[in-house]
């Protein structure tokens, strides 16, 4: 049976895809494709368009988000989702506070600043640093603020920095959702 794990947008999936990648896994060839809404406020659609297909769902969302997929689960028939607890009985699990954040914490910043360096965006990462609503920010909002910046930026940094993790590095709510989508 084809799994599909449904993700805020197109970085969601990119790190998804590229944990998998990290750990040997091919999606296809387990059936899971991972599916970008275009946002959270969309879940209740895609659980619509999934439901009456022969698919098991699963997805991965923003703290933020946890709210609309909760209650887009309880819409949806799947019964009362009254925590994350709940949320991840039903295969969906959550970033704290989003992904760029669970990112930032694996690697610490010196390393995302590497990273960015090594992709030769270190120079725009320095003049946003010295803005001035970015002055009085610490570094990690620095970082994050970067990443959630720019055209593409968030897409393809989650790939490049899920890469950049050492190997006992983890990413609870992607481990947890690959973990469980894998488990069928």
């Amino acid at each position: 049976m084809q799994t599909v794990v449904l993700v805020e947008g197109a970085s969601d999936r990119a790190a998804v895809e590229a944990v998998a990648r990290r750990r040997g896994v091919c999606l296809e060839e387990h059936d899971v494709r991972v599916e970008p809404m275009g946002g959270a406020t969309s879940i209740r659609r895609f659980l619509t368009r999934h439901l009456d297909a022969e698919v098991r769902i699963a997805g991965l969302c923003d703290a933020g988000e946890e709210g609309w997929f909760r209650r887009a689960l309880e819409h949806a028939g799947y019964g009362a989702v009254r925590d994350r607890s709940d949320l991840e009985a039903l295969g969906f699990f959550v970033c704290d506070t989003d992904l760029e954040d669970e990112l930032i914490r694996a690697l610490g910043v010196g390393a995302v600043q590497q990273v960015v360096e090594q992709a030769g965006d270190l120079r725009a990462l320095r003049s946003l640093q010295r803005q001035p609503a970015q002055r009085d920010r610490t570094p990690e909002e620095q970082v994050h603020r970067f990443l959630g910046s720019g055209s593409g930026r968030k897409e393809r940094y989650a790939r490049l920095l899920v890469e950049a993790l050492p190997p006992h590095a983890v990413l609870r709510p992607l481990d947890a959702l690959l973990t469980h989508v894998l488990a069928g």
